[in-house]
């Protein structure tokens, strides 16, 4: 097995804990464990009791419960905690496919979302969203991408680092594609419930057959990165079976107190979603005003949903532009070429309550002569 450099977290790594502004962040804002327990009467003194022992591999059942609520027709016996996302993405890889296997996976995207299903040996073919299409997949695209030896479908909606959320019907006809031609789909589901009409929110993908994982993460809607907890949700048994068999090999079990903050805010995950697209529709408000003022140097297709969305540079090179921001004003943005993406994207954070301050910066930025 080998991986490369995994190229945005390579990049975070460099800038995240050392510039005042981090306007590229996929996740909401975040708060303490003091403010969580608050939202819930009587929650401070049962964490102070949390056994620090080891915990249930497949997750604690009181968690897994509240974990279902996210949807119709999962059982706890049919979710999988992780430690975050990516122990989930890397294990289902392994779960799921074997060497020469074909996996069409939509891009740009999370690195991860490709690049282990390559460690495991397969043949990845990237399912590419255009920003002509309004970073919609094309689903002609897909059935010509389909070959004997296709064995997976990875979609990530809302999507990371566009914001585009899928609509009704092409989601059903992805899904009935891939149990047409008894394909996994693997469905990313981490910004789900951050849709700016909550009437645009598609099901569950786990929802609509055996045919597919869903995946969750307390990071990204919720604003709870700290936490480390994501999960599957499945119903198939051989995908679940042996994904916790590789997770003994990795995590093992979650933490306990993770777990128990996690389940209060999953029971008040709707009071989390409020303030989270409160803050990201208010500050859209900036950003378009931003846009509107620098429609020389900028242009987007305004995201549908999710704490992100991908302009694109009109002059220069995006690279060069985020490197010359972050060093001259302290305002770090994601450059398009982390997702190896050559259109002179970059990605923009939405969810953080600073927003408007590092727009700010970013003005007086270019206001002046470079």
């Amino acid at each position: 097995m080998h991986l490369p450099p995994f190229k945005l977290e390579r990049y975070f790594a460099k800038y995240e804990f050392n510039t005042e502004f981090l306007l590229c962040s996929s996740d909401c804002e975040a708060m303490s464990v003091a403010d969580l327990l608050a939202l819930e009467p009587g929650s401070a003194e049962k964490f102070q009791n949390v056994w620090l022992g080891y915990t249930e591999s497949q997750g604690s059942p009181d968690l897994r419960t509240e974990i279902c609520k996210l949807y119709t027709s999962i059982e706890p016996e049919d979710i999988l905690v992780h430690t975050g996302a990516g122990e989930a993405i890397y294990l289902f890889m392994y779960a799921a496919f074997q060497k020469g296997d074909h996996v069409i996976v939509h891009s740009p995207g999370y690195q991860s979302l490709a690049e282990v299903a390559r460690a495991v040996g397969c043949d990845v073919s990237p399912w590419l969203a255009r920003e002509e299409n309004h970073w919609a997949l094309d689903l002609d695209e897909l059935r010509r991408l389909l070959r004997p030896s296709t064995r997976g479908i990875v979609i990530n909606t809302p999507h990371n680092p566009t914001g585009f959320l899928m609509s009704r019907a092409d989601f059903e006809a992805v899904n009935k594609f891939a149990r047409e031609n008894n394909l996994i789909l693997f469905s990313d589901e981490v910004y789900r419930e951050s849709e700016y009409d909550p009437a645009a929110r598609l099901p569950a993908a786990c929802d609509l057959g055996e045919h597919a994982v869903s995946l969750g993460v307390t990071s990204k809607t919720y604003g709870l990165a700290g936490l480390r907890i994501g999960w599957v949700a499945t119903r198939n048994t051989k995908i679940y079976q042996a994904m916790a068999s590789l997770k003994d090999y990795t995590t093992i079990c979650n933490s306990a107190p993770s777990e128990f903050l996690a389940e209060v805010a999953l029971r008040n995950r709707q009071v989390l979603v409020n303030r989270n697209l409160e803050i990201i529709k208010h500050n859209l408000r900036v950003v378009d005003d931003l846009f509107s003022r620098h429609t020389d140097l900028f242009q987007w297709v305004r995201p549908h949903a999710g704490s992100m969305g991908f302009p694109k540079l009109l002059k220069g090179d995006a690279e060069d532009f985020c490197d010359n921001l972050v060093r001259k004003a302290g305002v770090l943005l994601l450059p398009g070429t982390m997702y190896d993406e050559s259109e002179n994207h970059f990605r923009m954070g939405l969810g953080r309550m600073n927003l408007p301050l590092a727009v700010e910066r970013v003005d007086q930025y270019l206001s002046k002569p470079n």
